[in-house]
């Protein structure tokens, strides 16, 4: 299949250009801390000095996976269903939050093992109900794998947005998310499994198990997208292409926590420069994801111990993009507020 070509952030002119309009303005150097690169990140993304966010919107990609024969999670599968019908009625932390910051939500069945019918506010790209057990066998085809690429891509290509947040809903996801860290990344898999929907030390414990032994029975997937079609899911799956066409149009890519950025692993090693075009909205909880971040030399923005996904995060880092192009935009200058320099 083909994969999105994603051109470099970095533009050494517009970055000193950057640098000269951040300066210039009525602070200290510096003293906006992570606002500061945050709106020259925002910047080199839209190459240009006089940024703006045009209609974000936060995609909820929903899947099933079949490892949870396995008793990973703490919650049965049928969650993964009523949760989507949780975000349908606006009831779920997700909707909440996109209401606050004005953000569109949308919300994507890849599949889950649950019929809806069409339904107002679900998009169905569902192509599977839900992927087989990776402890006993692939959970997709690699044929199924590039299908659900290739559907997140067409998901973004005519989105009227320049800001596209990350989100998830998949009972068992996380265990998911830590294979493809552990294959993708080297980290060993006890510092990458953790408590997901709540489990015990015992569970965690069987859930770590149930990876390494499938991680032997896997052996010779070592290509990103074997990686993916072996362990991952169909959520995860088209995330990642969802990611990769988003920086391809150079929109800024909001990350969530451990699932979606474990589709961002993937994303990233077929296009390495896609991590320019990166906001990492917070550091979860779950166990492993500080170490994923590191991984990927990525500085969350926030820290506020949440561990739910759907997207969450994004929704909650959205007011500080907002003040960073405000304050790039309407602060004034030195010049323009008559206020003296610092003296050489």
């Amino acid at each position: 299949m083909s994969i999105p070509t994603i051109a470099a952030s970095s533009n050494d002119t517009l970055a000193a250009s950057l640098d000269q309009a951040i300066n210039n303005k009525t602070k200290p150097l510096g003293s906006l801390g992570v606002l500061e690169s945050l709106a020259k990140q925002i910047g080199l993304i839209q190459q240009t000095t006089k940024i703006a966010l045009h209609n974000p919107a936060i995609m909820v990609f929903a899947g099933d996976h079949g490892v949870v024969a396995e008793g990973i999670s703490a919650y049965p599968q049928d969650v993964t269903w009523q949760m989507v019908e949780n975000f349908l009625a606006k009831g779920a932390a997700i909707n909440v939050f996109a209401q606050q910051n004005n953000c569109a939500l949308h919300i994507i069945d890849a599949g889950v093992n649950h019929h809806f019918g069409p339904r107002d506010g679900l998009i169905d790209r569902k192509l599977a109900n839900g992927t087989q057990n990776f402890s006993r066998q692939a959970a997709m085809s690699r044929q199924t794998c590039e299908a659900a690429l290739a559907s997140g891509m067409a998901l973004v290509a005519d989105l009227d947005a320049n800001v596209l947040g990350f989100g998830e809903m998949g009972i068992g996801n996380t265990t998911a998310a830590a294979a493809l860290m552990h294959k993708l990344t080297g980290i060993a898999v006890a510092d990458c499994v953790g408590a997901g929907t709540g489990l015990t030390s015992d569970g965690i414990r069987h859930k770590q198990d149930v990876i390494e032994a499938a991680v032997a029975l896997h052996s010779t997937a070592i290509e990103p997208l074997d990686v993916l079609a072996t362990f991952g899911g169909l959520e995860i799956a088209m995330m990642a292409g969802a990611m990769l066409k988003a920086a391809e149009r150079r929109m800024v890519l909001l990350i969530d926590g451990f699932i979606v950025t474990s589709a961002l692993l993937v994303a990233a090693r077929l296009q390495p420069a896609i991590l320019g075009y990166c906001v990492f909205s917070h550091c979860s909880d779950e166990s492993g994801h500080q170490r994923m971040l590191a991984n990927l030399n990525a500085r969350p923005l926030l820290q506020l111990g949440l561990r739910l996904g759907e997207g969450t995060g994004c929704a909650l880092a959205l007011p500080l993009l907002h003040a960073s192009v405000n304050f790039l935009n309407q602060m004034a200058t030195f010049e323009s507020a008559q206020v003296s320099e610092k003296a050489e």
